[in-house]
C-alpha cells in the first residue's frame, strides 16, 4: 500500500512539572530530509531522534518541532544561570563598544536567549527517555496520517488505470476495421487514378500500409506496465521511484503509439493515454 509524503501529526503530554508537545510535518521530497527544532536541553538526543525517522520513513522532506514547557508553582522565582548571564552581559558589551548607538538591551529578551534561565530540578535522563518515547508515537500518527492519503492516491490512480486499459481495449478492438478500411481507401485511389497495378505490388503496399499501422506490441506493453503498476501499488517498500519509472515507460509506448497512428481515432487514444498517464505522474510525485 502506497504511503504520501504529506502529512502533520502532534501529540502534548503533561507530566507533574513539564510539559511536552511535538510537532512533526513532512512534504513531499526526493529523499529522506530531516529539520531538527530542539530546545537546548534536548540536543544530545538528535542522533537518536534521525535514527528513529530513518527506520520508519524513506521519503520526504520532515520538520521535527518539540516544545519544553517548565512547570512553574506561583511562589517560585526564575531561576538564572549567573555564568551564562555573565558571558551575554561581556558580548553585549563588546558589541555596545563597536555600536555606540545601538539601542539598550532588553531585559526580556535576554531572557529568551538559550541557557540564561536555569532549568529546573528535573530528571534529565527521564525526560529524554521521555521525549523519545514521545516522539516515536508522533512519528506513528505522522505515518497513520500519510498512510490514509496514500489510499487515496492509489485509488486515484486505479482509476486511471481503468481508463487507459479502457484506450488500449478500444484501440486493439478497431485495428482490423481500421487496416480494412485503409485497404479500401488505398484500392479508390487507384481506381479513381485508372492505372493498372500488379497484384503482388498491391499486396506489397497493403503489407506496408499493415505494418506502419501495427501497434500489437506497444499495446501489449501497455497491458504489461498496467498490470506491473497495479502489483507495485500492492508493495510494502518505497513505491515512489519505480511508479516514476513505469509513468516513463507508459509515456514511451503512448508516444510510440502516436507516431505510428495512421487514422485520427488512434491519434486521439494516444493522446488521452498521454493526459491519464500525466496525471498519474503528479500524483505519484506525492507517493513515499
Amino acid at each position: 500500500m502506497p504511503r504520501s509524503m504529506t502529512g502533520f501529526a502532534r501529540t502534548e503530554h503533561k507530566y507533574s512539572d513539564y510539559t511536552l508537545i511535538w510537532e512533526v510535518r513532512s512534504v513531499n521530497h526526493r529523499y529522506l530530509e530531516m529539520y531538527l527544532r530542539l530546545p537546548e536541553e534536548f540536543r544530545e538526543i538528535e542522533t537518536a531522534l534521525r535514527e528513529t525517522t530513518r527506520k520508519k520513513l524513506q521519503r520526504g522532506k520532515v520538520e521535527l518541532s518539540l516544545h519544553f514547557l517548565p512547570e512553574h508553582s506561583g511562589s517560585s522565582q526564575i531561576g538564572l544561570d549567573a555564568e551564562r548571564l555573565k558571558q551575554l552581559s561581556d558580548a553585549c558589551q563588546r558589541i555596545s563598544a563597536q555600536l555606540p548607538n545601538c539601542a539598550p538591551i532588553n531585559p526580556l529578551e535576554v531572557l529568551r536567549f538559550p541557557g540564561v534561565q536555569a532549568a529546573q530540578e528535573t530528571d534529565k535522563e527521564a525526560l529524554l527517555r521521555n521525549a523519545l518515547s514521545h516522539y516515536e508515537q508522533t512519528l506513528d500518527q505522522l505515518i497513520e496520517h500519510r498512510t490514509r492519503e496514500g489510499a487515496e492516491l492509489a485509488g486515484f490512480i486505479e482509476q486511471r488505470l481503468e481508463a487507459i486499459g479502457q484506450q488500449v481495449k478500444d484501440v486493439r478492438s478497431r485495428l482490423p476495421e481500421i487496416l480494412a478500411n485503409q485497404r479500401e481507401k488505398l484500392l479508390e485511389k487507384i481506381s479513381a487514378l485508372q492505372i493498372e497495378l500488379d497484384p503482388d505490388r498491391l499486396e506489397q503496399e497493403v503489407v506496408l500500409l499493415a505494418q506502419k499501422a501495427d501497434v500489437d506490441e506497444e499495446l501489449d506493453r501497455l497491458d504489461t506496465h498496467i498490470q506491473e503498476v497495479r502489483r507495485t501499488l500492492k508493495q510494502k517498500n518505497s513505491l515512489g521511484r519505480r511508479l516514476d519509472f513505469l509513468m516513463q515507460e507508459l509515456n514511451r509506448e503512448a508516444n510510440t503509439l502516436s507516431s505510428k497512428s495512421i487514422v485520427s481515432e488512434t491519434t486521439q487514444a494516444a493522446v488521452e493515454l498521454k493526459v491519464l498517464i500525466e496525471q498519474m505522474r503528479e500524483q505519484i510525485q506525492n507517493i513515499e
